[in-house]
């Protein structure tokens, strides 16, 4: 594993975490500096942004309303959102809420609109500003949709913001306070929060780097871009240690019925060109990814100016690793490496041994 750590910083990553956990026991591996400046190591268990994982605690949240029949993965959008997803050709009539969770819905990506000039300038004028999760599902409505809902598959993070919309108009509370009262405390994980627009991460944590054009400079992007992943698309943070923990306990049935954990399962083919291996399939919240060693892993990857961090088990959840790359390149093809070396990472850390 400290082999793939250090191949995956040769592709020009500042600095890599890994951390494998098994029944034997967790193995750690590090690579690179954990800030450019003074060169200081990483942190053993730093705190992480974790991004787009946070979608699949959400979805969690929500296959766990499922259980208790207080909604249904077939109930429309407009059935539990009245008049919210209206416009431009959105209907959410059309919409159901497993549409929601797993991209299939045809809704336009509000990121897009909050970052439209891509660029260092961009990042310094706008990081500070944020938006109400209705203000960003209004940007996305202003869109058409792109396909038909159902038809196809496309990643939309307005997807999970209305996702967060719905468990509160469910069940009174945020979707945080749903995320602490029904997955962090009961799974005893205190290094993991849903901090919302606030930008710093607690001690220890490595820096972040993004470079913004190819051969420009990489710019340090600690602090996060709020107007996107500042909700229930993307905001949480934690460390790989409880990252490690939450999948295992997923995968292992300790948050869901066998019913929801399986309906969660059902995926649908996520065309190719689409950012994803051959065989990758999304179920709500939950990608499953073929391994070359047979079968594949659940997992959710994460990522936001400067970082990537991927985490997947086995369907068993008896491995389950967390990787986090702490800088991300301008070059498209730099960035295809890295990607490339981060998949050969996960695959080998979950199919050695198995």
């Amino acid at each position: 594993m400290q082999h793939d750590a250090d191949l995956l910083r040769d592709t020009g990553v500042t600095g890599v975490s890994v951390r494998l956990t098994t029944p034997r026991g967790t193995v750690t591996a590090r690579s690179g500096v954990g800030e450019i400046e003074s060169g200081r190591q990483l942190p053993l268990n730093g705190y992480l942004r974790l991004g787009s994982i946070t979608k699949t605690y959400v979805a969690t949240v929500m296959l766990q309303l499922v259980d208790e029949k207080r909604l249904s993965l077939d109930q429309t959008v407009e059935q539990v959102l009245p008049g919210v997803v209206s416009g431009a050709g959105n209907d959410g009539r059309a919409i159901t809420v497993r549409d929601l969770l797993q991209h299939t819905s045809g809704l336009y990506d509000y990121t897009a609109d909050v970052f439209p000039d891509p660029g260092a300038r961009t990042y310094y004028t706008y990081r500070w500003h944020a938006y109400r999760p209705a203000q960003l599902v209004a940007m996305a409505m202003r869109h058409e949709p792109d396909f038909p809902p159902g038809t196809d598959w496309a990643y939309s993070n307005t997807n999970y913001v209305i996702a967060g919309m719905i468990i509160e108009k469910v069940t009174g509370r945020t979707w945080e306070q749903q995320v602490h009262e029904r997955i962090l405390r009961p799974l005893g994980l205190r290094r993991t929060e849903t901090p919302g627009t606030s930008p710093h991460l607690p001690q220890p944590h490595a820096s972040n780097y993004q470079q913004f054009t190819e051969n420009g400079p990489l710019i340090d992007t600690t602090v996060p871009y709020r107007p996107f992943d500042s909700g229930a698309d993307g905001s949480m943070t934690g460390t790989a240690d409880e990252v490690n923990d939450f999948f295992a306990a997923l995968a292992g049935g300790r948050l869901l019925t066998p019913a929801a954990l399986a309906a969660m399962r059902t995926a649908v083919p996520v065309p190719q060109g689409r950012g994803h291996p051959a065989g990758t399939q999304d179920g709500p919240g939950l990608f499953f990814t073929p391994l070359s060693c047979g079968g594949g892993y659940l997992g959710h990857g994460g990522s936001g100016f400067g970082y990537v961090v991927r985490a997947a088990t086995t369907t068993d959840g008896r491995r389950t690793v967390t990787v986090s790359a702490h800088s991300r390149p301008g070059d498209p093809r730099t960035a295809a490496r890295q990607e490339d070396a981060l998949r050969d990472l996960v695959d080998n850390a979950l199919c050695r041994g198995a």
